[in-house]
């Protein structure tokens, strides 16, 4: 049987001094970090990942978490990587997801982080059993870190129960060079090239590191990060007809209200945003726009439905002469569904959307009569939560919005951190990025991370856009992924600009799910060729002699 020469074990002299202090030991592999070691080391650099996101958006601690975690599960048993792995999810997922804690409770936050971090132990188990083909094949090391990130997060993305996209790589760089890569293969070559930076970074460093393979492996991780800026975005830039489109963030009043007020006042307030509009518009202080857009359930209260609420966003659009594209809560006597209606000024509801991806546990909940029993076990509150859920059914249209000749597209909150769903969308005729959402339950930082996720589509996609809040931040995007006119959090706004429509094409929207498929494809192929000597041996240790 050949044996596995490790360059890194044959010097002990340099790592001596390292392992009397406690910090490494010996492995079958070579050297490699305490298990104390790699646990602080896996749980810090999940820590590390946190502050690459907004609001704070340091984008190069995305790669810096990457390598932390590569060191801490190399040369490990895939159970330990396993372990690691996990450690490291939930030092990142925690804080991430702390808003998710704001209005229900600290136990749903923790499932959720413990659940996200599952698919993060999975790929520290895998990458821990790629040690033997890395060490043999050094160079390996950054790519095999790149496909197996983007692997974790194609598995994450779907499951469980449709999966739940938030934190992937992709989404913290919208402020970085890396970020135009999206506009070639989309959110997945984004993630891609972040974690193959800190791939090459980790390959640069690991041990017995020489000035020359130092400066090779960091010159190719600055190359990985800055060349996509280089990619012609501006190809595919909107060149259509100008729309000048007025976004009302309404805000919510949370003080001294029953709920039933609490809607009533939500709605009232996007009308008079509204109206108020209006009246600027025939005083000359602003410009008639040719639509306007509230959020996800500015009209909570069934505008199909209550005759009140009808009448309310009908004098609103009469008003300001022009079609209001609203988030609105429907239920038709035998499903409850999250809408976008577009209401015209003088036909009033022409056309609705019907959310395609609705949020499992907070917008339905899947086995519901399991969960519920689960959930009383450990708090009767939980249980309580669970049978508030509004149970919304998920809509069979296509995921666009028609006004007039105008088409947008029909994403509704968490719809954007979708890739099926927005490329759908742009497939389907949408000239600009629409997203609906509703942050009063959450907090600034979700808001942020959410504008981030539209960013990066629109430079995915070469469309212009907008984010649409009850509470903040909404604001326009253009397809290089910059902001304008982003609202505070927690105040009333109306915000109005010129977009451009397009009917182009970038290459990441026809490509679709394949850059995805191949990297995914060649991560499963890079698991297997280090798990087949392995398996090859126990094959032949099990084999009778003769």
């Amino acid at each position: 049987m050949a044996t596995v020469i490790d360059r890194d074990a044959a010097e002990p002299p340099q790592d001596a001094p390292s392992r009397r202090r406690g910090l490494t030991t010996d492995s079958p592999l070579g050297p490699r970090p305490t298990l104390p070691v790699a646990l602080a080391l896996a749980a810090a650099s999940g820590g590390l990942a946190v502050p690459a996101f907004p609001p704070l958006g340091w984008w190069p601690l995305a790669a810096l978490s990457v390598a932390g975690l590569g060191a801490a599960v190399h040369r490990r048993r895939a159970r330990a990587g396993l372990g690691l792995g996990f450690a490291y999810g939930a030092a990142f997922f925690l804080p991430l997801l702390a808003w998710t804690s704001t209005q229900v409770g600290q136990w749903p936050w923790i499932f959720l982080s413990a659940l996200e971090a599952i698919g993060t132990a999975l790929l520290g188990a895998a990458l821990a059993a790629c040690s033997r083909l890395i060490d043999r094949h050094r160079w390996t090391w950054a790519p095999i870190t790149g496909l197996a990130w983007v692997a974790q997060e194609a598995l994450r993305d779907r499951q469980p129960f449709g999966g739940f996209p938030w934190g992937r790589l992709a989404f913290s760089q919208a402020d970085a060079p890396t970020a135009a890569a999206a506009w070639l293969g989309g959110a997945p070559l984004v993630t891609f090239l972040t974690a193959l930076t800190g791939g090459l970074l980790l390959t640069a460093l690991w041990r017995r590191p020489d000035r020359r393979r130092t400066t090779a492996f960091v010159a190719a991780a600055a190359a990985a990060t800055i060349a996509p800026a280089a990619l012609p975005i501006g190809t595919t830039a909107p060149d259509g007809e100008p729309v000048n489109v007025a976004v009302v963030q309404g805000n919510v009043p949370r003080l001294g209200l029953d709920f039933n007020a609490q809607r009533r006042a939500v709605l009232d307030n996007h009308a008079e945003a509204t109206i108020d509009l209006a009246d600027d518009v025939a005083a000359g202080r602003a410009e008639r726009p040719d639509l306007v857009v509230w959020p996800e359930n500015a009209a909570d209260i069934d505008p199909l439905a209550n005759q009140d609420a009808y009448d309310l966003i009908s004098r609103a659009a009469a008003e300001i002469g022009v079609p209001i594209v609203l988030g609105a809560i429907v239920d038709d006597g035998e499903h409850r569904y999250n809408m976008s209606i577009v209401w015209d000024p003088a036909e009033g509801p022409v056309h609705t959307y019907a959310k395609r991806h609705p949020v499992p546990f907070a917008e339905y909940v899947p086995h519901k009569g399991f969960f519920r029993t689960v959930a009383g076990w450990i708090d009767p509150r939980m249980a309580d939560g669970i049978d508030s859920v509004a149970g919304f059914e998920p809509g069979d249209e296509p995921g666009v919005v028609e006004v007039g000749d105008l088409t947008l597209s029909g994403l509704i909150c968490f719809e954007i951190a979708f890739d099926a769903e927005t490329t759908a969308s742009v497939r389907d005729g949408a000239g600009l990025l629409a997203v609906q959402t509703n942050n009063a339950t959450f907090d600034n930082a979700e808001a942020h991370q959410q504008l981030a996720m539209v960013r990066l589509r629109s430079i995915e996609h070469g469309r212009d856009g907008l984010m649409a809040s009850t509470v903040g931040v909404s604001a326009f995007t253009d397809h290089t992924g910059e902001t304008h006119q982003a609202t505070d959090f927690n105040t009333a706004a109306v915000i109005q600009q010129d977009l451009t429509l397009s009917e182009r094409s970038t290459p990441a929207t026809q490509a679709g799910i394949l850059p995805e498929a191949v990297l995914t494809g060649a991560a499963l192929a890079a698991l297997a060729a280090a798990a087949a000597p392995h398996l090859r041996q126990r094959r032949a240790d099990r084999r009778p002699e003769p």
